[in-house]
């Protein structure tokens, strides 16, 4: 089935996203209110949240990113769709008339942990067709996010998984999966597919132990210190949880980099990039978009887990209101080089 909407002639590698987009309203606060409490928030800091920001990252590579999520008809669909048309994000999903995009509410009081308070749009209210008309070209890379795996949406996600198959040298695309931290949320069926899909799986070290769990493939972290025990626990996590998945895995964990391990090899440690902290959200979406971009020019996946190490460390060092800032190629090449 031909695509209309992306177009007809010669392709370009593409990141596409599955994922949902929404728009994020940040409020600082003294502290978090108890039931019937009260609060003042100083500079409500509305930013666009999600999928977003892995496909701002792509695009800031140099590479085309198209959004295959619902976007709504309303204010912030509005405010997510001139967020898209400034950063070269192309939206080829569907459009829905009858309800906005959906908006969090993100409470931060000088703790690491957040409050959130959900309101779910269009992007939550999908179906099983949701996805049916998408058709990947040889070399696109194509994103799923856990955000999409737990509301009505998901149904369209499983329907795309069926028809990718479970052989991967079977597409010419890439399937890569970051599961957030709702994953311990997926329901059974779901998360089967997933694994039968045999993706790309990026992580971060806490959502690799989750699925390690949900998996049946416990791992003892009980070795592991602030002085050390880390590198030892990183390769027995990713060979235990590498062969249960029979598929290419990377762990982010912080300014250490990242822990790879493709199918029947070892795990690879990709030093990071330490670096002075300034943001208060996670530049997790900034890695991921980073390295599905290095992955549609044709990097190996050592080589797209290198540049975006370095991204990632340069955009916590820019923020945003709070929302690490993904440099552009040039710029993580450059600290490589350094």
């Amino acid at each position: 089935m031909l695509n209309l909407r992306r177009g007809i002639g010669t392709h370009e590698p593409s990141v596409i996203s599955l994922g949902q987009v929404w728009v994020d309203i940040m409020l600082d606060v003294d502290e978090i209110p108890e039931q019937g409490g009260f609060a003042v928030a100083d500079h409500p800091k509305p930013t666009i949240g999600g999928s977003y920001r892995v496909l701002q990252a792509a695009s800031r590579m140099g590479v085309p990113t198209e959004h295959a999520g619902i976007l709504g008809n309303g204010l912030w669909a509005h405010f997510i769709r001139q967020s898209f048309q400034d950063s070269g994000i192309t939206h080829i999903g569907q459009d829905r008339l009858d309800e906005d995009s959906g908006f969090r509410v993100v409470l931060t009081s000088g703790s690491p942990k957040k409050t959130f308070i959900a309101s779910y749009g269009a992007e939550a209210h999908g179906d099983a067709d949701t996805f049916s008309t998408l058709e990947p070209q040889a070399k696109d890379v194509v994103h799923i996010s856990g955000n999409t795996l737990m509301d009505h949406t998901a149904t369209g996600v499983d329907g795309f998984l069926l028809k990718a198959g479970t052989d991967p040298a079977k597409r010419d695309y890439t399937l890569v999966i970051n599961p957030t931290n709702t994953l311990r949320l997926v329901n059974d069926h779901m998360l089967e597919d997933l694994v039968l899909a045999r993706p790309v799986w990026s992580c971060n070290r806490q959502e690799a132990m989750t699925l390690a769990e949900r998996l049946g493939a416990p791992i003892d972290d009980s070795k592991v210190t602030i002085g050390g025990g880390l590198d030892d626990f990183m390769h027995q996590l990713c060979d235990g949880l590498g062969t249960t998945l029979r598929a290419p895995l990377v762990v982010r964990v912080g300014a250490r980099g990242a822990w790879i391990r493709e199918p029947g090899g070892e795990t690879t440690h990709i030093e990071g990039y330490p670096t002075k902290a300034i943001h208060t959200r996670s530049a997790g979406g900034c890695h991921t978009g980073v390295m599905c971009a290095m992955l549609a020019k044709g990097h190996d996946l050592a080589e797209s887990v290198k540049i975006a190490n370095a991204a990632a460390s340069i955009a916590i060092q820019h923020s945003v209101n709070g929302v690490p800032q993904c440099p552009d190629y040039d710029e993580a090449i450059a600290l490589i080089g350094e």
